[in-house]
This record gives C-alpha cells, sequence and structure tokens, in this order.
C-alpha cells in the first residue's frame, strides 16, 4: 500500500470502498484520469456466480470509452424482446429495444454473464498506474476531518494487520448493506414495494433449449408470478415469486426449485447453477455525500429488477460523479459542483425506480378478478392488441443540477452517438471526435459562433464537433465528422434545435437554435462551473 509522499495531501486522492462492479468502473473511470485511487475490498474474488444479469447501451458507451468494452464483449449478448402474458396465459404486452439505427451505437439493451465481465472490468481497473487494488481489506470505520480536508479510513487486511490511510473523497460501493452509510446515519426513503422472490440460473443442455420460450417472458400469472430471461449462451435465469408462507432459505433448496420449474425443465436438462431469495425493495438514500464520502450502487439505492437496471444505476452514479470529481481536483470548478451529484441521481434514481415499482406491482398482482381486469386494461392501451413498449422510454432524463434553465425537453438526455464515416473506415463518434465537453453542431444550419461564445467555450475547455451528413458534400475537417445514418440529424430535426451542450458524461446541458441563446447558454455554463 503507498504511503504519502510530503508532496500529497492525502495517501490517496480518492479511496473506493467496495470492488463489485460499481467499484470497479468508478477504480477505471478515476484512473482513465490519471487520479490518484485505491480500491478495497473486504473479499478477495468475484463471486463465481451470477447476479445481475443485464445492461444497457449507455453503459457500453462508458465502457467503450474507457477501452474496457472489447474485454466484456465476448460475454455479452442482445437482450431480446419481452413477451407478457397475462392471467389465462395471453399475449398483453412487449417490452423489446427501439429499433435500428441505435441511438448510441451499441444494441440498446443487452444480457451478461457477471463472473467473466467482473473478471475482465478488475484487470481493466488494475492496469491503470494510478490505481492501488487492495483485496482482503476490510473497512472498519472512518473519520472526516474537523477542517473537513481529508478523510481517515481505518482497515484491517485478512492477516488481521491494520491500517489508516488517509484520502481527499471516499466512494462508498459498498453494497445494499453499506457499512458506510450506516455509519453516517443515512436513511433509506422507502418507495413501499417488498415482495418475496427466488432468482435461479441455470446452465441448460443445448437439447432442451427448445422446451424453454423462445424469448425472454414475464407470466403475470396471478397464481405464481414468473419472470424468464435469456442469458448468453446456455445460461437462462428464472425469477419466481414467493407465496406468503413459503420460508426464503427452503426455497432455495433443489428439490423445492425443480419443483417450481418442472412445468419447464427437468434436472436431467440442466445444471442448477445458483437459487437465492431475495425480497425486492424500492428504497433510495436520503442523503448521497456527507462532506467528502459519497454514496454510490446498491449504498445509495435498491430497485425490483423487473426492466434490469439495478447495476445499471450503480454505474450511472459513478459516471455522473466522477468527472465532476475530476473537474474540481484540476481547479476547474468549485467543490459546489459536486452538490449536483446527489441532485441528479437521487431524482433520476427515485423516478426510475418508481416506475419499475409500478411494472412490478402489475406483475405481483395477486388476486385473479384484478389480474383480469389488468390484463384487459393492458390491451385497451394497445387499442385491443398487445403494444410494444421500449426499454429506453421507462428510463427518464435528468431534470434538475447541472442543467440549463428553463428545461427543454431535450435537456438532461443523452445525447446520440452515431457511426462515423471516415478515411480509415467507420468509427463511434465518441472514437473519432473524442469526449469531455462538446459544443456538437448541425452542420446543416447551425448558429454561428460570436467571439463571446469562443470566449466561453475556451473558459470551459469545449470542443466543437460539426455533424453533416456522409451523404453530403464535402470533406470531414478537425471539427466536420460525417454520420452515415442520420441519427444526430434526427435528434436535432425531433428537437427543434440546431446546437447541442454535451456534458463528460454525454448528457445534454442544454440546446439552442441561434447565436444569441448560444452564446447565453455557455456563457452560463461557464459561469456554473467557476
Amino acid at each position: 500500500m503507498a504511503l504519502s509522499s510530503e508532496e500529497q495531501r492525502s495517501d490517496y486522492t480518492v479511496v473506493v470502498v467496495g470492488y463489485g462492479p460499481t467499484g470497479t468502473i468508478a477504480a477505471s473511470l478515476l484512473g482513465h484520469r490519471n487520479i490518484r485511487t485505491l480500491a478495497i475490498d473486504r473479499e478477495r474474488d468475484v463471486y463465481d456466480k451470477p447476479r445481475a444479469i443485464a445492461i444497457d447501451h449507455e453503459i457500453l458507451r462508458m465502457l467503450d470509452n474507457l477501452g474496457a468494452a472489447e474485454r466484456v464483449l465476448p460475454y455479452i449478448a442482445p437482450f431480446p424482446a419481452s413477451r407478457h402474458f397475462g392471467a389465462k396465459g395471453q399475449l398483453i404486452r412487449r417490452i423489446d429495444m427501439v429499433s435500428e439505427p441505435y441511438p448510441l451505437g451499441y444494441t440498446p439493451s443487452m444480457v451478461f454473464t457477471q463472473p467473466p465481465v467482473e473478471a475482465a472490468l478488475r484487470a481493466h481497473a488494475a492496469a491503470y498506474s494510478s490505481v492501488d487494488v487492495e483485496l482482503g481489506m476490510e473497512l472498519l470505520g472512518f473519520d472526516q476531518s474537523p477542517d473537513d480536508d481529508h478523510v481517515t479510513l481505518h482497515l484491517r487486511d485478512d492477516k488481521q494487520a491494520m491500517h489508516s490511510i488517509t484520502a481527499d473523497y471516499m466512494i462508498a460501493c459498498d453494497g445494499a448493506s453499506s457499512g458506510t452509510r450506516q455509519a453516517l446515519g443515512i436513511a433509506f426513503e422507502d418507495l413501499v414495494f417488498d415482495e418475496p422472490w427466488l432468482v435461479v440460473d441455470l446452465q441448460v443442455d443445448s437439447a432442451a433449449l427448445g422446451k424453454l420460450p423462445e424469448t425472454a417472458a414475464q407470466f403475470c400469472d396471478p397464481s405464481r408470478p414468473t419472470s424468464f430471461i435469456i442469458g448468453p449462451g446456455n445460461h437462462r435465469r428464472f425469477e419466481i415469486m414467493l407465496l406468503p408462507g413459503e420460508d426464503l432459505r427452503e426455497m432455495e433448496e433443489p428439490a423445492q426449485v425443480w419443483r417450481l420449474l418442472a412445468k419447464w425443465i427437468t434436472p436431467h436438462d440442466a445444471t442448477l447453477w445458483r437459487a437465492a431469495s431475495y425480497r425486492f425493495h424500492a428504497l433510495v438514500a436520503q442523503e448521497w455525500r456527507r462532506g467528502r464520502v459519497f454514496l454510490a450502487g446498491d449504498a445509495a439505492h435498491q430497485q425490483p429488477p423487473f426492466i434490469g437496471q439495478g447495476m445499471c444505476q450503480g454505474i450511472r452514479d459513478v459516471g455522473n460523479l466522477v468527472w465532476k470529481l475530476d473537474q474540481v481536483l484540476k481547479g476547474q470548478s468549485g467543490a459546489e459542483l459536486l452538490d449536483t451529484y446527489g441532485e441528479e441521481r437521487m431524482e433520476h434514481v427515485r423516478r426510475l425506480t418508481m416506475r419499475i415499482k409500478t411494472i412490478g406491482e402489475i406483475i405481483c398482482e395477486r388476486d385473479p378478478i384484478a389480474a383480469d381486469a389488468r390484463d384487459a386494461r393492458i390491451l385497451s392501451e394497445g387499442g385491443g392488441h398487445p403494444r410494444t413498449v421500449t426499454r429506453q422510454e421507462i428510463v427518464p432524463p435528468l431534470q434538475n443540477g447541472l442543467l440549463a434553465f428553463p428545461l427543454h425537453p431535450a435537456h438532461g438526455t443523452l445525447f446520440p452517438q452515431p457511426w462515423i464515416r471516415t478515411a480509415t473506415g467507420r468509427r463511434l463518434l465518441d472514437t473519432a471526435a473524442g469526449t469531455g465537453w462538446r459544443l456538437v453542431l448541425d452542420a446543416r444550419s447551425a448558429p454561428d459562433l460570436s467571439a463571446d461564445a469562443w470566449a466561453s467555450l475556451t473558459r470551459i475547455g469545449m470542443r466543437v464537433i460539426r455533424v453533416r451528413s456522409a451523404d453530403a458534400a464535402g470533406e470531414a475537417g478537425p471539427e466536420l465528422v460525417a454520420e452515415e445514418d442520420g441519427v444526430v440529424a434526427a435528434w436535432f430535426d425531433h428537437h427543434g434545435c440546431r446546437a447541442a451542450i454535451v456534458r463528460p458524461d454525454h448528457y445534454v446541458f442544454g440546446v439552442a437554435n441561434d447565436n444569441s441563446a448560444l452564446g447565453k447558454m455557455l456563457s452560463e455554463l461557464a459561469t456554473r462551473l467557476q
């Protein structure tokens, strides 16, 4: 473990507590920015069974920005449409992903196998020279200095040796039972969802795959609501609601598991990989920052798994926080910028969790009469036919924090990432034009930049990107890129704008149509970032 030098105020700039997926990606995001980081976890090894199973295009975009996507892609597959069946077994709706051309360049919804993905992410994080990883290291407690300029962490390794280190900041990714959250006395806001479910993962023999549903499915059967998910390769998951009087631990026993699966598959057809009982909750921490300590991932929120957003939410947390920490550490912004982390993420998580809760309440309906009425209502919403809802429209935009006000519908949305045509072949926009703060202009009719606007751009350190159609005349230059499928052009047309200010985490700060509005917005941003 590194010791502090005379030039360093603390042993580390940031300590990440918890080295699961959220903590591991936090360490990579910090390492990518050359921030002196220590990541710790009391466990040494990656858990060898799957827990999370779904990610989306926003997360894969982040991994690609880090150079980690190629490490995990072998263990990822598209998440097919999920068909929802009503109380009488009838199809009542579909939940699918948006169609091509994909807005962020990747398949919008994906499934993955967690153990090899997590191992690959750990290897990537540990390769950064500015990141140290100490496994078998437990956090016993911590103190924030009276003058609030550092945190002291008290640690014990798995040989029972004690250590104390200091850090400028601490990010707690230490899970649902977070000792950090408990030590800070931060309570959860309970969004009132508490249902017991059994999660079963199988490795299915190839010859038996035909016995199972051909797509992901939600069986909204009031006698026993059940979810079915198709993972990569032969990995299949069932999530089965437990009934009143059923003991959570007893229902994990293989005999009980195979009894519940008997209508689909037998022990001769598959290997039982994992069976774990959970109470699905909807909880959001009432505070996400206390001084120099931040909560992220399951330490800050828990949600039912019905559209596979649990792990994605945690990774969004650290994606939001780390670029702001970097900006503050470089002296480009005041520490007040860090307050926007909790403002933005808390409200976003609450809104998405409430939407997931609503889906869960529909699925978990146990009263047969109410279930029939539910099915009729859902079908009527599609004009008497099963309608398709995309997972992407369920995830809301940001609505507060570091956004231009008054809010425009584009503010707080993710800016798209098209495929760009270059002299050397196809590349994604982030790869071709870079990340960080960006002003993206529609080359068809972009506003001109005034001298004041250029001055604000310089103060922020913002790059300019002009996007045109690959079919339009002209060559791409330093600021001009040629998109293949019209994704950005369609986005500008949809939102009725010609310029977008994009944050380092790809969320849109603001949009404008003319030079005056753009200049005012850039000036506002430069002031708010001071």
